[in-house]
């Protein structure tokens, strides 16, 4: 599994460099970066100090749609809950989740917002769970880098192969899985812009290795009946 760290419209080049810094002291190695040039400034390599090959190698997207087109596991980071029908999971409980995954996902991506406003709603629909870092008082709040740094130590604790380059059974059948379920909901009448269509395809991401087993066999039972 390879663990991406994806930062949006970042504005402070010191807040990039320090977290490329963070991010390559906890043995993580992709940057990416939406809408920016903050990488560029000599400021990031200032703060990277000796990770400047993070910010060199870090790859630029338009958009977060574009940076998470082949990631099969998207975590957004949120400082305060925005979507009400979502669940929110604190920072504490993801490695749980990600373990549960077992093999179904081999690119992962942590999700940053911009340091003023976050990530907007439509950039949190894009993201399979939303995650926070439960903090004893609300202000003042983390900023970015110590942000990226707090989710890259979490994440470091994981015992994981990030040299896995092809797709395996266990994460072909989760792809499997949510294109029945999508194909599912449309023949049913359930839309994409529906709370009740994001809120399946949420919970779905967060199955484990048998709960996939399970429902794809359910799935199978349900598609010989739409046909009939």
């Amino acid at each position: 599994m390879q663990i991406h760290f994806i930062l949006v419209e970042p504005a402070v080049p010191e807040n990039v460099g320090a977290a490329a810094r963070a991010i390559k002291t906890m043995g993580f190695y992709s940057l990416r970066l939406v809408n920016t040039k903050a990488h560029l400034d000599e400021k990031a390599s200032w703060l990277a100090h000796a990770s400047n090959e993070i910010l060199e190698n870090a790859k630029v997207y338009n958009s977060l749609k574009e940076a998470t087109r082949d990631i099969d596991w998207v975590i957004g980071t949120s400082a305060k809950k925005r979507r009400i029908n979502e669940d929110y999971y604190a920072l504490n409980k993801i490695n749980e989740l990600i373990k549960n995954k077992a093999g179904s996902i081999n690119n992962l991506a942590i999700v940053f917002g911009r340091e003023e406003s976050g990530l907007t709603n439509d950039e949190l629909k894009l993201c399979d769970i939303i995650t926070s870092v439960p903090m004893k008082i609300t202000y003042p709040s983390l900023n970015l880098a110590q942000s990226v740094m707090i989710y890259a130590y979490t994440l470091s604790m994981l015992d994981y192969d990030e040299k896995k380059p092809d797709i395996n059974a266990d994460q072909a059948e989760l792809n499997i899985l949510k294109s029945n379920t999508k194909n599912i909901l449309d023949d049913i009448g359930i839309k994409k812009d529906s709370a009740i269509y994001n809120r399946i395809m949420e919970r779905l991401m967060i199955l484990g290795e048998t709960d996939i087993h399970l429902l794809l066999s359910i799935e199978h039972k349900i598609n010989e009946k739409l046909k009939n």
